[in-house]
């Protein structure tokens, strides 16, 4: 009996698991296609590109 309670654990646990996993890649996979929408449509110059150098001898 203890031995089948703990093969039943074990196989839920592997489930959660996985489950938790799928959302995870998921939601990775949403923010990375926010994050590089963002980065299309938002093309800013660099506040200080071409103006100043900053050289140390």
């Amino acid at each position: 009996m203890n031995f089948q309670l703990s093969q039943l654990q074990h196989t839920v646990s592997l489930g959660v698991m996985k489950m938790l996993q799928a959302t995870q890649i998921a939601q990775a996979t949403v923010m990375i296609e926010d994050l590089s929408k963002t980065q299309a449509t938002a093309d800013a110059p660099h506040p200080t590109l071409g103006k100043q150098l900053d050289v140390s001898v």
